[in-house]
């Protein structure tokens, strides 16, 4: 999917989480944050904080991944090796 603004990457969040049958209570506890910290990052993502935004992640069991403007994603040209 591509995601082009904070609203749309939150959105996509939260559809992940619902799919997952998880609240955001139990979301949040699975990496110490409030539920009204992931709340906060569904309604109003672009105040989060960068170490919040991936926690999150982790939470959904989801991973980032970045892509030049204009390109697809190609997983069989995806760095697969741990660091």
């Amino acid at each position: 999917m591509k995601i082009t603004t904070p609203k749309m990457l939150a959105a996509e969040m939260r559809e992940q989480r619902k799919k997952n049958k998880l609240t955001q209570a139990q979301a949040a506890d699975q990496v110490g944050l409030r539920q009204a910290t992931v709340s906060e990052f569904e309604n109003t993502p672009e105040s989060t904080k960068l170490e919040t935004f991936f926690k999150i992640l982790a939470s959904l069991d989801l991973e980032l991944h970045v892509v030049k403007r204009g390109s697809t994603l190609n997983e069989g040209k995806v760095w697969n090796k741990e660091w």
